[in-house]
């Protein structure tokens, strides 16, 4: 078993949801714990309230038994269409990934895509990340579980 992390993941999701209801909440980062298999909550840094490039936010994660934080940066947003940002390298985390939410109005529905992309990992951090959290190694999965509790908790507003 070759213990190496997928360089990039995408998983897509059709919400019974207008667009910007969506929109309004995949870019609330205070409420991604409330999907994430992993990130339990995040919140705004520097007096940042909102998605704008630049702005800086930190997620809380867990995951079996390893807790960690990020301090992340928004690349890209372009409301209600797309919104990226990155995790930030540090000296325990050396690692920086990019992560993406594409939305596209599709009438009486919005195909919702989320994209992982590894941007830098070094390779003996990258073999201990695949070690301890295995669910790295392809985070596809996760991707469709999130997008899957994001759907049921639109929907489910929406009835």
């Amino acid at each position: 078993m070759a213990l190496t992390l997928n360089r990039s993941c995408t998983a897509t999701v059709e919400i019974a949801a207008p667009i910007d209801v969506v929109w309004n909440l995949v870019s609330d980062i205070t409420r991604v714990g409330e999907w994430s298999v992993e990130c339990r909550s995040c919140e705004w840094l520097d007096g940042a309230t909102g998605p704008a490039v630049g702005a800086r936010f930190r997620g809380r994660n867990r995951r079996n038994t390893s807790l960690w934080t990020r301090t992340c940066e928004v690349l890209a947003v372009d409301p209600p269409n797309r919104f990226v940002w990155r995790t930030l390298p540090t000296r325990l985390l050396p690692d920086s990934t990019e992560w993406t939410l594409e939305l596209a109005d599709e009438g009486d529905h919005t195909r919702l895509t989320e994209s992982m992309r590894i941007l830098q990992v070094p390779g003996l951090h990258e073999r201990l990340f695949a070690l301890a959290l295995p669910q790295h190694r392809d985070r596809t999965a996760d991707l469709e579980a999130d997008l899957l509790r994001i759907k049921e908790r639109m929907e489910a507003a929406g009835r």
